[in-house]
């Protein structure tokens, strides 16, 4: 069969990206014209035993179907996975699809790395995918976390970056103090660096409150009831040493500072949460194009939902050659065109040559320094990545409800920050007019900025009254 995507808008330097949004819909499309298209129903039920569940409709899986059914339902099981998270996966309505999803998901299987990562290092059991009749899919029970917003007493506020770790102290809402200490924690194979450095932080900020009442934090990697279960900061430490001292390392603090609240999630979660808080508005979702891609959304109740929303790994481009993540092993994934990587990919096909050994941040600010002198090779780096963010909101937008989207990150700074949310607007506006009217796209102000991350952070825990 046949499926029409032609693009209103290709980005300049990757003029083959093929965006996952247009191709769902004119999936979507093939079904609506074929008698035999049927429904489809899947439930991701996490750890913590909430469930999330979507419904979907598919072609016959018959020969000449079983690609286009396989890209659809892989694509959107790799999407759902990294957004929501879940380690038991039902697939009701199609016994033969849940057969193909079983074997893609496998430990011997194309999506290996996701098994592993999905089930037990993030949700601590073995993935498994499970076939069932339409009627006996799991029932959705979604849950939201009523965390942050709280702004009274004398709180410490951090966030854990991969070049530097920041604090504040708070009281009632105002900022005394803050702070940015450099730190390299990536390749740190004891422990001990990290528990210190964080430490450190926390007394720097206590030494200007009388006392303190609460301490939160953020860090990029996922984060289940205040432990690392991924997280790339911890990178060089050995699996047992991970196990033994980086799980229960924020457990340990909190008993060092006499048993205080003490909340820590994801930093995607508390950028989206510090934009609610300072644009007085829900259902943001926040995404950070920086060393990786970072996401966090509050729903329209204002709240956290236990969700992964690990947008590096959603794949936004459907080509079968897209770029490969060397980390996961997949093509397409947003990290390989959202970050500072994605910097990179695309500073050869743009005409500028960088060793390599030049890190991926040293090549940012060159090409950021190009941009500030006028570098036409550098616009079209800024536009090639505006282009391919438009759709991929268009496809964020698929799964939340999103009346604001918060664009930061250092591949924003600059005149280049300006050019990627002219074009990801221009995509919208062309080829998604009902996202372009309901949607606004946003940039955090300085005050946000300098002090929005530590408050945020600071407000998550509840004080014991």
């Amino acid at each position: 069969m046949i499926m029409e995507i032609k693009p209103r808008l290709r980005p300049p330097l990757d003029p083959e990206f093929m965006p996952a949004a247009l191709w769902n819909r004119a999936y979507d499309r093939l079904c609506d014209n074929h008698p035999d298209a049927h429904p489809l129903g899947i439930a991701l039920e996490r750890a913590d035993g909430t469930t999330s569940v979507v419904h979907t409709r598919v072609l016959p899986h018959t020969e000449k179907n079983i690609p286009l059914n396989k890209k659809r339902v892989e694509r959107l099981i790799k999407t759902l996975l990294w957004e929501r998270g879940g380690w038991r996966v039902t697939i009701a309505g199609d016994e033969s699809i849940a057969a193909m999803i079983r074997e893609i998901y496998s430990p011997a299987g194309e999506r290996k790395f996701d098994h592993e990562f999905m089930g037990e290092r993030i949700q601590g059991r073995a993935m498994e995918v499970v076939a069932a009749a339409l009627d006996a899919l799991p029932a959705a029970r979604e849950v939201s976390m009523p965390l942050g917003r709280n702004l009274d007493g004398c709180r410490i506020g951090f966030d854990l970056g991969g070049s530097d770790r920041k604090a504040a102290a708070l009281m009632d809402g105002e900022v005394v103090f803050s702070e940015e200490i450099g730190w390299d924690p990536y390749f740190q194979s004891n422990p001990q660096y990290h528990y210190d450095g964080i430490n450190d932080s926390l007394k720097r900020a206590a030494a200007h409150l009388p006392r303190v009442d609460a301490i939160g934090g953020s860090a990029a990697g996922v984060y289940v009831n205040n432990e690392p279960r991924v997280a790339s900061l911890f990178r060089g430490v050995g699996e047992e040493d991970f196990r033994r001292h980086i799980r229960p390392l924020f457990h340990n603090l909190k008993k060092e500072w006499g048993g205080v609240p003490f909340e820590v999630v994801n930093d995607g979660e508390v950028t989206a949460l510090a934009g609610s808080m300072a644009m007085k508005e829900n259902a943001v979702l926040g995404v950070s194009l920086g060393t990786s891609q970072a996401g966090g959304y509050v729903d329209s109740d204002g709240h956290i939902r236990p969700w992964l929303n690990e947008l590096a790994f959603v794949p936004v481009d459907y080509r079968d050659d897209a770029p490969v993540d060397e980390w996961s092993g997949d093509r397409g994934c947003g990290v390989q065109y959202f970050s500072q990587q994605g910097v990179a990919r695309l500073a050869p096909l743009a005409g500028l040559s960088f060793s390599q050994e030049m890190k991926f941040a040293d090549q940012l600010l060159k090409v950021q320094e190009l941009m500030a002198a006028g570098d036409d090779r550098a616009r079209r780096i800024y536009e090639t990545i505006g282009v391919c963010f438009g759709y991929a909101i268009a496809h964020y937008a698929d799964q939340y409800d999103i009346g604001s989207l918060l664009i930061l990150g250092r591949v924003t700074s600059g005149e280049g920050g300006g050019v990627i949310i002219q074009k990801a607007g221009e995509v919208l506006d062309l080829e998604f007019p009902e996202l372009a009217e309901k949607m606004k796209l946003r940039t955090p102000d300085e005050t946000q900025k300098r002090h929005g991350q530590a408050v945020a952070a600071a407000s998550l825990p509840t004080l014991v009254k």
